[in-house]
């Protein structure tokens, strides 16, 4: 035994671990930010492919002759796969390396969008966007584990939210571009346009893109205590992670699907007026993104708890967004109708930001990348159901106005809903604690004996 009577296998093992979590934690490699910025871009190539549907869906309707219900149908085929192939592709990234990942589904975005610049059918049009959703369903979750292998954990809000930024800049950036071309060429053409765009920074990733020297798979998945799947998805932290952010996407593929045809069809606006409308749920929701990692990150330096600085933080927001949007139908007027639907969902920014951080806290490093893919694989469900609801209502309703504004009052009671549930169960502090209690390093467990000194 060693002076303080622990084995030589636990002790040696330990060490390694701590290194390498711990051991890094006071520098941020050279080239993390740059690093940042591509998978930035990667995200705002992204969210403009998610909402060139919704920018297009008056023209798209008209043209392939559409119900409301049908058009809804197509909102909610991005996500037909976007599970499925976000939970396959998170316990691959466990093991290989992100930046052959990262490529192969950015090449995938590319050429799924080819296929629309012809003539196309519904059908068409609907098998393309199930391809796209599946090359895009991992995006999010193996995009934050290839940051967190750049940044240590008490650095890693910020750069989540900068990476969440590229949701809100994809659509800021995207919409008035897109909106040119459908204007002026086609809608069509905007998607033909994305694809040049996809395959752009697929070159740009070919020449920049590295893996992080933080954390090394082959050698945490050797030495680091391992918790079982059962125990990280049924934690209370986990659960409130999906019901919380449940409740913010509801909100996030409505507006993707439908913001830009309310406008229209709801509130009388053209294409061109509704264009511009369309970026400032954004610009609010890019604002609440970067306050709430900065705020976050500000409040754990002086000592808060996670629990306070990421669980609170991220939650309380939702309670109020949703109550806003439930006041939209019992105002008048346009122009307070469109800035209460922009304030109530763009405050569901802030659970993006908190929730991959605080499953970062408790879980393996080793396994963190099949979780966070689940997370976002059950989160994103409500992206099936919501754009496909409001479709049904709207189709149900007796006016158009009134079919929008239930769908938003469901919208609201369901983020009010998450968000009382992620304040209730969001403890990644006290989490942590208890899921590694016990936990044994793999390495120590195969070998299965200890040699005394």
């Amino acid at each position: 035994m060693s002076a303080q009577g622990t084995p030589k296998v636990a002790g040696r093992t330990a060490g390694v671990s701590q290194g390498i979590n711990q051991g890094t934690a006071k520098a941020t490699p050279k080239g993390a930010w740059a690093i940042t910025f591509l998978l930035f871009l990667f995200m705002v190539v992204n969210f403009a492919d998610k909402i060139v549907v919704g920018l297009a869906g008056v023209p798209i309707m008209t043209d392939l002759k559409l119900e409301p219900a049908q058009f809804g149908l197509l909102g909610s085929s991005f996500f037909f796969l976007f599970s499925i192939s976000a939970i396959v592709v998170g316990f691959i990234v466990n093991k290989v390396a992100t930046r052959y990942v990262l490529l192969t589904m950015a090449v995938i975005w590319a050429l799924a969008q080819f296929p629309m610049v012809g003539t196309v059918s519904f059908t068409t049009l609907l098998i393309c966007r199930i391809v796209l959703g599946a090359g895009e369903g991992p995006a999010a979750s193996v995009a934050m584990h290839a940051i967190y292998k750049w940044f240590p954990d008490e650095k890693r809000t910020l750069p989540t939210a900068v990476l969440t930024q590229g949701s809100a800049f994809g659509v800021i950036l995207a919409v008035p571009a897109l909106n040119w071309v459908i204007v002026n060429h086609s809608w069509h053409y905007a998607f033909g346009a994305l694809g040049v765009v996809g395959l752009i920074w697929v070159c740009a990733w070919l020449a920049l893109g590295k893996e992080g020297p933080l954390e090394d798979t082959r050698a945490l998945a050797a030495n680091e205590p391992k918790i079982p799947y059962i125990q990280l998805l049924t934690s209370r932290t986990f659960l409130g992670c999906v019901v919380a952010t449940f409740g913010a996407y509801w909100a996030l593929s409505l507006g993707l699907t439908w913001f830009t045809a309310f406008i229209i069809t709801g509130l009388g606006f053209s294409q061109q007026q509704a264009g511009f409308i369309s970026i400032l749920p954004w610009v609010f929701g890019a604002t609440v993104v970067i306050l709430t990692g900065w705020i976050s990150q500000v409040m754990m330096a002086r000592g808060y708890t996670t629990r306070i600085s990421r669980g609170v933080l991220g939650s309380v927001p939702l309670i109020i967004g949703g109550l806003i949007l439930a006041s939209m139908p019992h105002v008048s007027g346009a122009g307070l109708q469109i800035a209460l639907l922009v304030v109530g969902s763009g405050l569901c920014g802030a659970i993006y930001v908190v929730c991959p951080p605080m499953l970062g806290e408790f879980t393996p490093a080793s396994q963190r990348g099949a979780v966070i893919a689940i997370y976002g694989a059950l989160y994103t469900l409500s992206g099936i159901i919501a754009p496909y609801v409001m479709g049904k209502v709207i189709q149900g309703a007796g006016s158009m106005i009134d079919g929008y504004m239930t769908g938003f009052t469901i919208n609201a009671v369901i983020m009010v809903g998450s968000g009382v549930v992620g304040l209730l169960l969001l403890w990644p502090n006290t989490e942590k604690a208890r899921l590694t209690r016990g936990a044994a390093p793999r390495s120590a467990e195969l070998k299965g004996a200890v040699s005394p000194t």
